[in-house]
């Protein structure tokens, strides 16, 4: 029996694009033949899923579950809404949601090396669309959760004093607002995210040709705009625009301490290739 190191499964996973556990087992049932242990995988069709799996997964649906102060929100994608509306689809969403809530962890390397790959696989064969579990959050404490109509969606928040319906306005809000808010407070924002955005105000400013003393005054009027627009407590509540967030929290005398936004497909990179470009490249023209 030959020696299975981790540089053969490595590369057997990088050839296939499967996971570290199937690459193991199919070398070492093929006694380290990697030509071998393709050939098996694909007779088994798990290529199948793992050919799917470089297509662009960027729709999908948001799955959660809060109980007894514990709340759980996973992102999970496919290449299509068909699919997502799909009834085995929903079943791994729930299933995944289910299996991160009873871990109480969203470590998603544990959750597939706990058989959850195996299940992604299956659903890959059977829906015929890339699947894949993108991210996950755990939080616990007093957590009010909102997922919008489409399922696309999802906010959990915890707040420290307030009602059930205050919790629900704000998880709404965070749902709903644009541009969405990042952060709490203007405390919580990156020294380096606030340089970077004043350094492009700085350049766009210095084209008006004003003296320095407006160009100055321009730039930090900008900063303290875009920290605005991007804190949680200083956005005008969408049910009444003429109040703050902050001044809504205050009045009912609780914090936020902490929220989660997902929403599906937000920030992956779509290809999108016309019929006549797709035909003339697949023609090397």
């Amino acid at each position: 029996m030959a020696a299975i190191t981790a540089s053969m499964v490595k590369d057997l996973r990088e050839r296939t694009g499967l996971g570290m556990m199937d690459c193991k087992k199919a070398l070492v049932e093929a006694d380290g033949d990697a030509e071998l242990a393709i050939e098996n995988l694909r007779k088994s069709s798990g290529m199948k899923a793992a050919k799917k799996a470089g297509r662009t997964a960027a729709d999908g649906a948001i799955g959660s579950k809060v109980e007894n102060g514990l709340g759980v929100m996973v992102e999970v994608n496919c290449e299509t809404d068909f699919a997502a509306k799909d009834d085995n689809f929903k079943n791994f969403v729930q299933i995944v949601t289910d299996q991160i809530f009873a871990a109480k962890s969203a470590d998603l390397q544990a959750l597939n090396d706990a058989g959850m790959e195996k299940v992604r696989e299956e659903l890959v064969q059977k829906i015929g669309e890339n699947v894949s579990i993108r991210r996950a959050a755990v939080l616990e404490g007093n957590i009010t959760h909102y997922i919008h109509g489409t399922g696309k969606i999802g906010v959990m928040v915890i707040l420290e004093g307030g009602d059930e319906e205050l919790g629900k306005d704000i998880a709404m809000h965070i749902a709903a607002a644009d541009p969405q808010p990042l952060y709490t407070h203007t405390s919580e924002v990156p020294a380096d995210l606030i340089a970077k955005e004043r350094e492009i105000y700085v350049a766009q400013a210095a084209e008006s040709g004003k003296p320095a003393e407006i160009v100055e005054k321009m730039v930090e009027g900008r900063v303290r705009k875009f920290l605005a627009e991007i804190s949680l407590v200083e956005q005008p509540f969408i049910k009444n625009p003429d109040m703050k967030i902050g001044a809504l929290l205050k009045q009912a005398g609780a914090t936020v301490v902490q929220f989660v936004r997902y929403q599906v497909g937000e920030g992956i990179e779509v290809e999108h290739v016309d019929f006549a470009t797709e035909v003339a490249s697949t023609m090397g023209q």
